[in-house]
């Protein structure tokens, strides 16, 4: 039989729609509603070749309604299909040979083969086989009759799965044998189909690959500290939650945007980078969880070492007992403040003050040597006014926004990825063009630079693991970055739906509050 060119025109334009496809759900369910439309079958099913069997992907039943699979939700209560010649799809699979049965395999018994010259067999219900899908009817409400079944195999004759259509109908609704010319047909369409399905598998294990790379560079850059090990992952967390509202918006007709399944998945890959640069930031400051951090017992050692150079004072008769008593309950005192203002998140101007003042204690003995109370490096770190790090050490933690974009622009990223570089260098940058590092503002922030931006801040300020303040609530942080969105800086919307999406979440994991 050979193609006819209506046929062929057909084929043709099913072709080149399936190659558009790109998502591996969608192309599925494509293959199947193809078969069916060309055929005029009222059923039909498609299974996948995994771990040795047939396993069902997506159902789908004109007459009883029944559609299954279709969003790629797996098929549980139905056990796949093992591979033995006893079953018609298991037979079609094994022989990759087209199975056409004419009208519920009543008759001979065994296989007619082949009943013409395009490679099908026409399988009429032998001995001990089971044609007549007696499971599957009883849980779909189906009543198998005719089938045509075809093998699915890309151009390296690997079997990807087979393509079962049940029922083909006439004009008035009654169940007819498939048109043997259907044989050729579907086949070309199978054929297609499985390259199609290929490449996607290809393209899939080509992003699993930079995937898991990915997770490995996070991973490592997230156990260089334990002050940011959860922050990647839940910046992750906040802008997926953030597409999946902004996507149920986009279906209610309140936004314009909508993320589909491509468009959020190189949102992920951003988040997962964002911060890809501070691998290259000292530990020493990744690591500063205080103001003067392990520096701090070297203060208290010298301490103690002033405590000493007052006594001998005392016993060589420089000062009294009086002033030995004032000199050792200052220094205590002091060491005490030095305590308390180590690890606290602000610094008020009183205690900044009497940092400065601290500064310019010292103790100078008989010789002329002097020893300082702290030094100037240790008074930089203690007057720190938020956080714990100076002036000059957040310039360098700042920088690893422009390293994230050297480091990124290294990597040869797909043409479908060629923003994510982009989006995961801008996540310090400020709608007002205040942010940093090249103060860009308005459209020049791609909305999935601003999704990343109040993700990353949510997170810094919810934090639980930073050691220089407490974790805020969910309320005053939404707060915060609603006064910065009141200040031109990010977007107001986006601030508010994440909230709404973090509720929404709450809810789901604790139904009417029962966690």
């Amino acid at each position: 039989m050979y193609l006819e060119y209506e046929d062929f025109k057909q084929i043709l334009k099913i072709g080149i729609k399936l190659s558009t496809e790109k998502d591996r759900n969608r192309l599925l369910s494509s293959i199947l509603e193809k078969g069916m439309e060309i055929t005029n079958c009222d059923a039909g099913i498609l299974y996948l070749y995994e771990n040795g069997g047939l396993t069902y992907k997506i159902i789908k039943i004109l007459s009883t309604g029944v559609s299954r699979g279709e969003n790629g939700e797996s098929i549980t209560d139905m056990s796949p299909v093992p591979m033995a010649e006893e079953n018609v799809c298991a037979y079609t699979a094994l022989h990759r040979e087209i199975v056409n049965v004419p009208a519920g395999g009543q008759g001979s018994s065994g296989y007619n083969k082949p009943v013409d010259g395009a490679g099908s067999v026409c399988y009429n219900k032998p001995s001990g086989v089971c044609f007549a899908q007696k499971d599957f009817d009883e849980l779909t409400g189906c009543h198998t009759q005719s089938q045509l079944v075809i093998p699915l195999e890309n151009s390296e004759n690997e079997l990807i799965g087979v393509l079962q259509l049940i029922n083909a109908m006439d004009g008035e609704g009654k169940v007819i044998p498939f048109d043997k010319q259907y044989n050729i047909i579907i086949r070309s369409l199978g054929a297609i189909a499985a390259i199609e399905l290929t490449n996607i598998s290809y393209m899939e294990e080509l992003r699993a690959q930079m995937y898991s790379f990915v997770e490995a560079l996070t991973t490592a850059l997230d156990e260089r500290t334990p002050y940011n090990a959860a922050h990647t992952r839940n910046v992750e967390k906040y802008s997926e939650l953030l597409a999946d509202y902004i996507s149920c918006m986009h279906k209610e007709g309140k936004c314009e945007e909508d993320f589909d399944y491509e468009r959020k998945r190189k949102l992920r890959l951003a988040a997962l980078l964002h911060d890809i640069g501070k691998i290259v930031v000292p530990r020493s400051i990744m690591n500063r969880g205080t103001r003067l951090d392990s520096q701090v017992r070297v203060v208290e050692a010298r301490f103690e070492y002033l405590k000493s150079l007052y006594e001998i004072d005392l016993l060589l008769g420089r000062i009294t007992k009086a002033e030995y008593g004032k000199y050792i309950e200052d220094l205590e005192s002091d060491l005490a403040f030095i305590h308390k203002i180590d690890s606290v998140g602000y610094l008020d101007d009183e205690s900044y003050e009497r940092v400065c003042r601290l500064a310019k204690k010292e103790h100078v003995r008989e010789d002329g040597r002097v020893t300082k109370y702290i030094t100037q490096q240790e008074a930089d770190y203690l007057g720190i006014r938020r956080g714990t790090l100076t002036d000059k050490d957040r310039k360098t933690m700042e920088n690893h926004v422009v390293m994230t974009e050297k480091i990124l622009e290294k990597v040869r990223f797909h043409r479908n990825f060629a923003d994510v570089p982009r989006w995961a260098a801008a996540h310090h940058e400020y709608l007002d063009g205040s942010g940093y590092p090249m103060q860009l503002a308005g459209d020049e922030l791609d909305l999935e630079t601003r999704i990343l931006t109040v993700a990353d801040i949510y997170d810094a300020l919810t934090a639980t693991d930073r050691p220089y303040k407490k974790p805020m609530s969910k309320e005053k942080a939404i707060g915060i970055l609603k006064n910065m969105a009141g200040e031109g800086k990010v977007e107001l919307r986006l601030v508010e739906w994440l909230s709404e999406a973090i509720d929404r979440e709450i809810k789901n994991a604790c139904p009417e509050g029962k966690c």
